[in-house]
């Protein structure tokens, strides 16, 4: 089967409005940048995005925010986004907020095929509101469900033809998981070689859970909040 497409814009083609789907990344590290500003070319709308956070005001999913496209988001963090508080306090954005644990562990169930997982996090808070609770040797637990995401949206360091996929330290973050939880995974790499000159040792992600792959491009490196020592 051949995985490779010719960029982004070929790549997210058979998103429709109202999907969901996960972005992988965490702050703005790892970001699906190509396919983000594809999707907002696109025009696409009434997305719920999973995600661990909302981006920024010019970045991430904080540009789908911007142009409106997005109806809900699933997530553990939505600081460092004035657009995002403004939507969600005048009610214009659905948002379910998380433990980030929980996300995690959420992906990782629909990853293994599994509909549903029981967590501690959340237990006798807002988070446990409206779900099923279960003691297990004296420990209550939360019932929550595995994700369901038509598609899963990450990026990658390296990657083969194959869709094997390598990720650059911490850009690992909720890519990896989300990787292998889309119906339909959609992989950007910032280098893509021929199959076979991947270590096979190395691989995070192997080229089953990949679907369609491409070698992106113009990718920035955005430090979040940059701290510096104050001189002395």
């Amino acid at each position: 089967m051949n995985k490779v497409v010719k960029g982004a814009a070929d790549a997210i083609q058979d998103i429709k409005d109202g999907e969901v789907i996960m972005l992988g990344g965490f702050g703005l590290c790892g970001i699906p940048e190509n396919c983000i500003a594809a999707l907002v070319k696109k025009g696409v709308k009434d997305l719920t995005c999973i995600s661990n956070n909302a981006g920024v005001d010019d970045f991430g999913i904080g540009l789908m925010l911007k142009t409106r496209q997005v109806k809900k988001m699933i997530s553990s963090y939505v600081g460092e986004n004035a657009e995002f508080e403004r939507q969600l306090l005048s009610g214009e954005l659905e948002v379910d907020l998380i433990p980030q644990g929980t996300l995690a562990t959420r992906c990782m169930a629909a990853a293994y095929g599994m509909p549903a997982v029981w967590v501690r996090a959340g237990v006798g808070t807002e988070v446990a509101e409206g779900k099923e609770v279960r003691n297990f040797n004296g420990i209550d637990y939360l019932l929550e469900y595995a994700f369901d995401a038509a598609f899963a949206i990450v990026k990658a360091w390296k990657g083969d033809t194959h869709g094997n996929l390598i990720f650059r330290k911490t850009t690992r973050n909720f890519n990896m998981p989300m990787a292998m939880a889309g119906k339909i995974t959609i992989a950007e790499v910032e280098e893509l070689v021929p199959a076979g000159e991947l270590d096979p040792d190395g691989i995070h992600v192997p080229g089953i859970y990949v679907h369609r792959i491409f070698q992106g491009s113009n990718y920035e490196k955005r430090i979040e909040q940059r701290t510096v020592r104050t001189k002395s």
